[in-house]
């Protein structure tokens, strides 16, 4: 009787998330494909064979070697000096986008709404051009410097959770005396942090992707992972034990840091463009 109550329960969990559970294994077996593929041997990641005949994790060591771990670091770098650029510039925009009452505000909020709508290839050239007047082509500086002016998106998103916190905490601590900048710091933003974890996340899984603009920008030496895989890739184009072992610890970083903040970020995302 207890195992047949049991067995109902576990057939009434399985029917009342059969639906995730088919998007989880749609998304996990790809993943475990991949990893299965990488700790094959040469000659065995050729044939049709689903499963290792021998695990060959020395095959993770042979990919993370030599360019690999120079492309990883420039990954990092300019994924993180990205996120934390963006933050400080696009946090007090979005602020007095949704706290401050001023003429053109509206403007103001159409101009960034624009600015997401325009095409990175429109200004592509007139920007290459400032920056290499600047002598920065062939570097990532290009792409990070723009980030402390702000960005679009980022500003929009903050903007509108922004608006859902109830003035009243503001008008309170600005009683106790606190200024703007403080009521901000000490205020608003402790309870805007799953906005501030989405759009930081945002920014860093773009920018750890980005495959355009190291492209266009950045010299070999400076090439990031995304350009770095691909030209793995090509190297080593009958060796797909190795291109796997490579995608794998291309993607690994994004995948811990997405688990390791899901909740609050999955939390800023759902909260964010309920009002405004």
């Amino acid at each position: 009787m207890a195992y047949g109550g049991r067995s109902r329960r576990t057939l009434m969990w399985i029917a009342t998330h059969a639906a995730v559970i088919v998007l989880a294994v749609m998304f996990l077996a790809p993943l475990a494909f991949m990893f299965l593929t990488a700790v094959m041997s040469d000659s065995q990641a050729l044939s049709t064979s689903l499963w290792p005949k021998e695990w060959h994790f020395e095959n993770f060591r042979r990919a993370f070697s030599g360019d690999m771990v120079r492309w990883t670091v420039d990954s990092t770098v300019y994924a993180a000096l990205s996120t934390a650029l963006m933050l400080v510039s696009s946090v007090p925009v979005a602020y007095a986008l949704a706290r401050f009452r001023f003429r053109g505000r509206n403007l103001a909020l159409v101009v960034v709404i624009s600015a997401m709508m325009l095409p990175p290839q429109v200004t592509m050239v007139p920007l290459y051009i400032v920056w290499s007047r600047f002598h920065l082509t062939g570097t990532l500086w290009p792409l990070i410097i723009p980030q402390a002016f702000g960005d679009a998106f980022s500003i929009f998103l903050l903007r509108q959770f922004l608006v859902t916190i109830p003035r009243e905490y503001a008008d309170a601590a600005r009683v106790d005396g606190c200024g703007e900048l403080r009521t901000m710091l000490r205020v608003v933003l402790p309870m805007a942090k799953p906005a501030l974890a989405a759009v930081a996340l945002f920014q860093f899984f773009y920018c750890w992707n980005d495959y355009y603009g190291p492209l266009v920008y950045a010299k070999p030496e400076n090439w990031t992972l995304a350009i770095g895989v691909a030209t793995f890739r090509a190297a080593h184009h009958v060796e797909w034990n190795l291109t796997m072992a490579a995608t794998l610890l291309t993607i690994m970083p994004v995948l811990v840091v997405f688990f390791l903040a899901q909740r609050v970020f999955i939390q800023g995302v759902t909260l964010t463009g309920v009002k405004g």
